[in-house]
């Protein structure tokens, strides 16, 4: 925690608002979506569906996983409490809906599907996309796929439960290109690096990367720190909760710590 604090002072004092931003890509993306303040309809959906989780007192087995297929944890949990505390916040997932709302990709991957949180702002945000979540946990799992069914019946979406590093090594996501990924799984600097790597085949032009967490850990600094290193990765943004990775080959290569 201590970690975490400095890291945020470390942040808020570097960080500017849209003001400090001349690139006209990332002054476009700030004031049309981050500072976006327009309520939007779907919030409400977003809040339904948050709400119908807090209020699902039944418990399951959660198993997590480490990398290298490793389990590190089983416990057995209240879907309310985490939804309570593993899950996205009410803001990100306003933020999530508004970024993907903006970008319009045609196919997401997202690393860690969890409750589905985050997955609903996705799948709402562009509604035409192609979602693929992946979830360690089976149990987990089925309760976000359970709700997604009953709740976004039409949308065009796939829930696959496997271990994450294996799912990726075994080229599996490679049979598209992915227009957005949202990594908000293992939270380590390995798995972060290898997930990177990985999956970099799959970019196109225009690919949009949000890792979460980029400050959890001095391990995950030093995770992000490489991954804007890449000569491939062209521009990125640090809004402290999530970094945002684009790979423009017309941009000229810039970091931006943006408050959000």
């Amino acid at each position: 925690m201590l970690f975490q604090i400095k890291s945020y002072l470390k942040f808020l004092w570097h960080s500017k608002n849209e003001h400090g931003v001349h690139s006209p890509f990332v002054f476009s993306l700030l004031t049309k979506c981050f500072y976006d303040k327009k309520p939007k309809p779907e919030y409400s959906i977003l809040n339904n569906y948050r709400k119908s989780l807090l209020e699902n007192k039944n418990f399951i087995d959660v198993t997590d996983f480490g990398a290298g297929s490793k389990v590190f944890k089983s416990t057995r949990r209240q879907i309310s409490k985490i939804a309570q505390t593993a899950g996205i916040s009410p803001k990100r997932a306003e933020l999530l809906f508004r970024v993907t709302n903006y970008f319009k990709p045609k196919n997401v991957l997202e690393i860690g599907t969890s409750l589905g949180l985050a997955s609903s702002s996705i799948a709402l945000g562009s509604k035409e996309s192609f979602l693929l979540s992946l979830e360690g946990c089976q149990n987990t799992q089925s309760v976000a796929e359970n709700l997604f069914n009953k709740q976004f019946p039409d949308f065009n979406f796939e829930f696959v439960n496997s271990e994450f590093s294996k799912f990726l090594k075994d080229g599996l996501a490679n049979s598209c290109d992915w227009n957005l990924i949202y990594f908000d799984g293992n939270h380590s600097k390995k798995a972060t690096l290898e997930y990177f790597d990985l999956l970099l085949p799959t970019i196109d032009n225009d690919s949009v990367w949000v890792f979460d967490d980029i400050h959890w850990s001095s391990e995950m600094e030093e995770a992000w720190e490489t991954i804007k290193k890449h000569p491939k990765v062209k521009v990125t943004i640090d809004t402290f909760q999530w970094g945002f990775v684009f790979f423009r080959h017309e941009q000229e290569k810039e970091h931006f710590i943006i408050r959000a």
